[in-house]
């Protein structure tokens, strides 16, 4: 077996993440930054001498790591740094550099699922209103986000064949390459009209690029990335005043709880959302509670609501 200390191994890792793995640069910084961050807590704790013998490692090292910065950061951040862990380790043992994988025992902390945020009809109404000299481009994804419920990178996804304007549909390529249809509200198409000419024009402009499928493009003709759509978005919903908490998802959140506001079904919802299970689609019912209850004491024999007085 081939003895190589951890500075050694990183450097190895790193390798593989870049070429093999072919992960992001982002992906990348994060994965090396935890295995220094376990670095850092060795050297902490006295056991430095595990950085020369990576055979040394074992599992209640991992342990104490995680109990470590339990009480430091986030769950979600601690089950990164587990995952960076484990496969880092993971690889050292395919490459014969270990025998044992000292993480893979060890599992995440279970995450807290906070409840959807969700913006008031009249919050929608507000931002809209406030955004109509928006490009048309940039009121094109608002209108269609809301009018849809799309995830960011489904929206930037979408090619031009993929919506029928005149129908008022759009197919959808969801999690797990699941195709599903939605409807298209009247707004999204009267701003969909609006911004196709302009999107014609770049294109145009732009010779290199005249075959281009993608629905929603950037200044240079090219395709729009999720992250430049979530940066327009959340600048247009800060500008409107709607809490530190609005966000880019915020619309798919109102889309699904304006829905069920107006009366529509829990399994119509999840098919337009594109969700695999209806538990995950029940959880908007939270988010509206206070309606449900409304709705419970006027509708149930039992309730309290319509019982005679004697």
């Amino acid at each position: 077996m081939i003895k190589l200390d951890f500075q050694e191994a990183c450097s190895k890792f790193r390798r593989f993440i870049q070429t093999e793995k072919a992960r992001s640069n982002e992906t990348l910084r994060a994965y090396m930054s935890d295995l220094e961050d376990f670095k850092l807590f060795l050297e902490n704790t006295g056991n430095s001498r595990l950085l020369q013998d990576l055979t040394q490692i074992a599992p209640p090292h991992i342990r104490s790591f995680v109990a470590n910065r339990f009480a430091k950061i986030k769950k979600i951040s601690i089950g990164r740094k587990l995952a960076a862990l484990k496969t880092f380790f993971r690889f050292l043992v395919r490459e014969g550099f270990i025998q044992n994988n000292p993480a893979v025992a060890l599992r995440a902390p279970k995450l807290d699922k906070p409840l959807p945020r969700a913006l008031s009809v009249d919050d929608v109404d507000r931002f809209f209103s406030r955004n109509q000299e928006a490009p048309k481009r940039d009121l094109a994804i608002f209108e269609l986000m809301y009018s849809s419920g799309l995830r960011v990178g489904e929206l930037t996804s979408l090619q031009t064949g993929d919506i029928d304007i005149e129908n008022g549909w759009v197919k959808v390529i969801g999690k797990g390459s699941k195709e599903r249809y939605c409807p298209v509200g009247e707004k999204a198409i009267v701003a969909l009209r609006a911004y196709l000419p302009e999107r014609l024009m770049l294109l145009n402009a732009h010779p290199n690029v005249r075959g281009m499928k993608a629905l929603f493009l950037n200044n240079r003709g090219g395709p729009l990335s999720s992250r430049h759509v979530r940066r327009i978005m959340k600048s247009f919903l800060d500008g409107a005043n709607l809490g530190r908490d609005a966000s880019p998802h915020a619309l798919r959140h109102s889309f699904a709880t304006h829905l069920l506001q107006g009366g529509a079904d829990l399994r119509s919802i999840q098919e337009m959302l594109g969700h695999s299970s209806l538990s995950t689609t029940q959880r908007y019912t939270k988010v509206d509670l206070g309606r449900l209850m409304e709705v419970y004491d006027k509708a149930h024999p039992h309730s309290g609501f319509n019982i005679p007085k004697v």
